[in-house]
C-alpha cells in the first residue's frame, strides 16, 4: 500500500474530488483543501509473516462478538479466519492443534498505549510521547516517535496476547496529535508495524492536564473554561482553513471534520464529557471514545445515545481530583446502560494483563448483582476496542474473512492463573510458550541478561 506520488493539482480540481480514506491503498487527495496533497506520506509497509492452515479443536471459544462455543473449532488459513463452529467442522487440510481444556479468543486489542513513544528503559532520552510546547499540537503524529525496538511490544504479545494496539500522544495538550494503530509484530520500522487500512486517530485531552501544564506557565488555558475556549477557537480556525497554504495541524483537524480521523478524548468527569459531546456537535465532529472515563457510569445513557465508547480501567482511580469519583462498577453499569465498554491499559505493564483487568471489572459488577456473561466481557478487550479504533471490519472477532488474530489460552482467560499459550497474527504463529525459539527478542535486548525471558 505504498504511496509514492506527490499530487500537484489546481485548487478547483482538488476541491471537486471526493474525499477518500486517509489510510487507503491508493493515492488520495483532499476534498476540502484548495491544494491537493498526499494524505498518506508514511504508508504501512506491513506484510504478514508466513503461516500454515491451522485448526484449533476442542477448546472453549469466545468469538469476541458475544458468543461462546463449547468444544469449538476455529479454522484459519492464508491469514484469515475461515470458519468458527462446533466439532462437526471438517479439519481436512489443516494442522490440528488440540485445545481440550483450553480457551480461544480473538487477539487482544489495547486502544490506549504509549509503547514505543515511552519505551523501556524509561529514561529521558526515550521520552517522546508529549509535545508539551503548545496547548494544541494537531500537527504531530505519534508514529514519528515510535521506537520499534521497545521490548514492551513483545511482552504485550507474550504475556497479554495483544495483537493490535493504538499508540497515542500524551495528554499534556488539548490536542495532542495523531495516533497510530499497529500490528504487534517485530519490524525494522514503524511503517512495518502499521495496521494496513486503519484510520488515524486524534488525541484530545480535557480537564486537569492541559490547564495544569499551561496554567503553570502563566498562559492560557489555566481553567476548564479556558480549555474549551482554546478548543473552540482552534476548531473554528480549522473550519475556515482554505488549504491554499499547507498547514499540517489544520489538515489533521480537517480530517476529523471530514470523518476520516477518529477522536479519542482523554476525559475523566461526566459533566465535562457531556460538554465535549456538545462541543463536538457544535463543530461538526464525532467523538469515538472517551479514555480514562472514570465517571462514565453517571452518563451511560448520553454515551449510548451519542454512540461514544468509554475506554476505562477496572480499578485505577483517585490519583488526582478528576479521577476521585471513580467506582469499580463503572464498566458493569455502562454495560447495563447499553453503552460501549472498552478496557484499556495506558501502561506498559497493564497491557500485559488486560484479560485480568476485564475480569476485575466483571467481578465488581457481579458483587452489585449484575451477572455479565464471560463472552460479553471478552468483547470489552477485543471487538469493542476494534470498533472504537475503526478496524472492527478487519479484526476484533473470530468471523470468516477477518484477520486471523487468535490467542490460545492455557485456561480461562478471565482467570488470574491463565496465560497465552500460542498467539497468531494474521494466521502466523508469533508466540508459542512451549517453544523458546518463538519468543520474540528486539535488537535492543540482544546480549542483555534475561534476553527473551517473558517471565
Amino acid at each position: 500500500m505504498r504511496i509514492t506520488a506527490r499530487t500537484i493539482a489546481t485548487g478547483i480540481a482538488a476541491a471537486a474530488l471526493a474525499a477518500c480514506s486517509t489510510t487507503g491503498q491508493t493515492k488520495t487527495e483532499s476534498a476540502s483543501a484548495a491544494q491537493a496533497f498526499d494524505k498518506n506520506p508514511f504508508p504501512s509497509t506491513y506484510e504478514r509473516y508466513p503461516g500454515r492452515p491451522t485448526a484449533l479443536v476442542g477448546a472453549t471459544v469466545y468469538d469476541g462478538a458475544g458468543n461462546r462455543i463449547e468444544n469449538g473449532t476455529v479454522l484459519f488459513r492464508d491469514g484469515e479466519v475461515v470458519a468458527v463452529g462446533d466439532a462437526s467442522l471438517s479439519t481436512e487440510g489443516y494442522d490440528r492443534i488440540d485445545g481440550s481444556g483450553k480457551f480461544v479468543t480473538p487477539g487482544i486489542i489495547d486502544i490506549h498505549s504509549h509503547l514505543g513513544d515511552y519505551p523501556t528503559p524509561s529514561v529521558a532520552a526515550h521520552s517522546d510521547g508529549n509535545e508539551a510546547t503548545s496547548p494544541t499540537t494537531p500537527e504531530v503524529w505519534a508514529e514519528h516517535s515510535v521506537w520499534p525496538q521497545d521490548p514492551g511490544f513483545s511482552r504485550a504479545l507474550a504475556n497479554g496476547g495483544v495483537t493490535s494496539l493504538q499508540i497515542l500522544p500524551g495528554s499534556a495538550n488539548l490536542m495532542g496529535g495523531r495516533s497510530a494503530t499497529l500490528k504487534n509484530v517485530p519490524a525494522r520500522t514503524v511503517q512495518g508495524m502499521k495496521f494496513p487500512g486503519a484510520p488515524y486517530g486524534f488525541k484530545m485531552a480535557c480537564g486537569e492536564n492541559p490547564k495544569r501544564v499551561y496554567g503553570n506557565r502563566g498562559r492560557m488555558p489555566s481553567t476548564r473554561m479556558g480549555n474549551f475556549a482554546v478548543n473552540r477557537q482552534t476548531w473554528l480556525d480549522a473550519k475556515a482553513y482554505d488549504g491554499k497554504k499547507r498547514d499540517l495541524g489544520k489538515e489533521t483537524l480537517k480530517g476529523v471534520l471530514d470523518g476520516e480521523i477518529l477522536v479519542h478524548n482523554h476525559c475523566y468527569r461526566a459533566d465535562e464529557m457531556a460538554l465535549v459531546m456538545d462541543m463536538a456537535k457544535e463543530m461538526g465532529y464525532q467523538v469515538s471514545a472517551f479514555h480514562h472515563a472514570v465517571e462514565s457510569y453517571k452518563i451511560g445513557d448520553l454515551l449510548r445515545e451519542n454512540g461514544v465508547c468509554s475506554a476505562i480501567w477496572a480499578d485505577w482511580y483517585g490519583f488526582k481530583m478528576e479521577a476521585y469519583d471513580g467506582i469499580l462498577e463503572n464498566a458493569a453499569l455502562l454495560y447495563q446502560a447499553g453503552a460501549c465498554v472498552v478496557i484499556h491499559s495506558d501502561d506498559a505493564n497493564g497491557i500485559q494483563r488486560l484479560n485480568q483487568e476485564a475480569a476485575k471489572a466483571q467481578a465488581a459488577g457481579l458483587r452489585l448483582g449484575l451477572d455479565i456473561p464471560d463472552a460479553e466481557v471478552i468483547r470489552w478487550i477485543t471487538l469493542n476496542a476494534a470498533k472504537a479504533m475503526g478496524i472492527d471490519g478487519m479484526t476484533g472477532s473470530l468471523e470468516p474473512g477477518k484477520m486471523a488474530d487468535v490467542v490460545l489460552w492455557n485456561g480461562d482467560p478471565l482467570s488470574v492463573y491463565s496465560r497465552p499459550e500460542k498467539v497468531w497474527i494474521d494466521g502466523a504463529l508469533m508466540f508459542d510458550a512451549m517453544d523458546r525459539k518463538r519468543r520474540p527478542v528486539s535488537d535492543f535486548e540482544l546480549g542483555q541478561p534475561g534476553e527473551g525471558d517473558v517471565k
